[in-house]
């Protein structure tokens, strides 16, 4: 799926876009612990979160991951913003859950 897609299908809010419709979401992961996503996080996935510092689009940029979804609506940080943008990783943002954002994800996902 791709992920203006996703966006659309669960009506996440687009803080900083890759910049490219064609991004192609193939998995979720869910975590808070950064190391955590470093060790099991898939390639082209969307990590989701509640961690809104850059040290998140780090690791994000690390393991693959297209996007980073932030939880409970926290704010997105000027510093998080502009490395997401500098990095090409999408930042959106969710007044859900870890576990109601994960849901949906998941449902959207499904063929």
């Amino acid at each position: 799926m791709t992920l203006p897609a996703l966006v659309a299908a669960t009506g996440f809010e687009t803080i900083c876009a890759t910049g490219a419709d064609d991004t192609h979401v193939n998995a979720a992961y869910t975590s808070d612990l950064l190391s955590d996503v470093v060790a099991h996080c898939p390639e082209d996935s969307i990590l989701i979160t509640v961690q809104n510092h850059k040290n998140t689009v780090a690791v994000a940029t690390l393991v693959g991951a297209v996007a980073i979804l932030v939880c409970h609506g926290r704010d997105i940080p000027p510093d998080m913003h502009e490395a997401a943008a500098n990095e090409h990783v999408a930042l959106l943002r969710t007044p859900l859950s870890q576990f109601a954002a994960s849901c949906a994800v998941n449902q959207s996902l499904r063929p």
